[in-house]
């Protein structure tokens, strides 16, 4: 649950990175910027701010924001429908992310899992993208993420996005934001 005045500074500020990555944004994608703070009540280490620009039952496309330190939590995109889950490619427009799949351990590691959620952050094999650099990711794999110490801007190309089937290993995310006055 996030406060109305919080939701609209965090999109004030998301507008300002994505300047500082050279996106323009029309007027309606800028009032639709969506903060998602994952029902944890802490965006300032576990949240996300995004523009969808599609979303169709073909492909997504989307700019994901990310303030420093700001964490996208684990999750997968499973199969729905008959479908195999959503396959993504991040891009890094500005600033850096770092980016946890499957695989060996890195360490020592840039990220941290945000502080009291680190039981639900599994797979630490890291990706280190900076502008410039992308990684695509199948269907149905764990994965997380999180800005560098400038934040990031990161374009994200997918199949179709079905953000409420998302599975996280946190119980405690709700993918769906809410907004209180």
């Amino acid at each position: 649950m996030i406060r109305r005045k919080e939701f609209v500074e965090a999109q004030q500020r998301a507008l300002q990175v994505l300047g500082k990555a050279g996106i323009v944004l029309t007027p309606e994608e800028q009032s639709a910027i969506e903060v998602a703070d994952f029902g944890l009540g802490d965006l300032k280490h576990v949240g996300l701010e995004l523009v969808t620009y599609v979303n169709t039952d073909r492909s997504c496309a989307k700019e994901l924001v990310l303030f420093p330190g700001q964490t996208c939590p684990e999750h997968r995109h499973p199969p729905v429908a008959g479908e195999p889950g959503k396959e993504e490619t991040f891009r890094c427009r500005w600033g850096t992310v770092y980016l946890y799949v499957p695989g060996e351990k890195t360490s020592p590691a840039h990220g941290t899992p945000p502080p009291g959620r680190e039981e639900h952050y599994t797979v630490r094999h890291e990706i280190v993208l900076t502008p410039g650099k992308q990684y695509t990711l199948e269907p149905n794999t764990l994965h997380w993420f999180q800005g560098g110490d400038e934040g990031a801007v990161v374009s994200e190309f997918s199949t179709k996005s079905r953000d409420e089937t998302d599975v996280f290993t946190d119980p405690d995310i709700e993918r769906m934001t809410q907004i209180v006055d």
